[in-house]
C-alpha cells in the first residue's frame, strides 16, 4: 500500500522508518539489504513518504544542551488581536525560540525556548517581551525531559 496522501503507512514503510530511526546515516542500498527488498523499492518508498510529509527531513537532530543551551522553558504568550503574523515574525528573529504553537485556552501561542542559564533566559524573555504586540507572557522552566520528542511509536499504531 505505501504512504498515501493522508500519511498512512504499511508494514514495509514502518520497517523502513524504524531502520532509519535506528541508523539515520544508513544508505538506500544498505536499507534494501536489511529489509530484503530491491533498492528501487526502498527509494520509491522514501520518495513517496517525503512527498506525503511522513518524512519531514533528513537533517540531523541537534541537541540544544550539547550546544550550550542547558535551560529549556515554555512560554505562553497572549497577543493583541489580529497581530499573530507580526508576533511570529518577531519570534522568528530570536534564535532561542525553537518552536511556537497556536493554542487554545489561556494564551494564544506556546513557545519552546532555550537559554544558556537562568540569567540568559531572562534576557531571552526580555527580547520576546520587548515587542508591544505581546500583551502578557507566562513562563515555566523544564526541570528534565523524561520523554524526548518522539514520533516513532505512532508508526506501530
Amino acid at each position: 500500500m505505501g504512504a498515501d496522501e493522508r500519511g498512512a503507512i504499511d508494514h514495509l514503510d514502518a520497517r523502513l522508518l524504524r531502520e532509519l530511526d535506528a541508523a539515520p546515516r544508513v544508505g538506500v542500498l544498505e536499507l534494501s539489504r536489511r529489509l530484503g527488498v530491491a533498492r528501487a523499492t526502498v527509494q520509491a518508498r522514501l520518495d513517496r513518504m517525503v512527498r506525503s510529509g511522513v518524512i519531514g527531513s533528513f537533517a540531523p537532530t541537534l541537541n540544544p544542551d550539547a550546544l550550550g543551551y542547558g535551560v529549556t522553558a515554555f512560554a505562553t504568550l497572549e497577543i493583541r488581536q489580529g497581530r499573530r503574523a507580526q508576533v511570529l515574525d518577531h519570534l522568528r528573529s530570536i534564535p532561542e525560540v525553537l518552536e511556537a504553537h497556536t493554542i487554545t485556552g489561556q494564551g494564544d501561542l506556546l513557545c519552546r525556548l532555550v537559554a544558556r542559564s537562568n540569567d540568559d533566559l531572562q534576557d531571552v524573555l526580555n527580547r520576546v517581551n520587548e515587542y508591544e504586540e505581546i500583551v502578557r507572557t507566562s513562563t515555566v522552566i523544564a526541570l528534565s525531559n523524561p520523554i524526548s520528542h518522539r514520533v516513532l511509536p505512532l508508526v506501530s499504531r
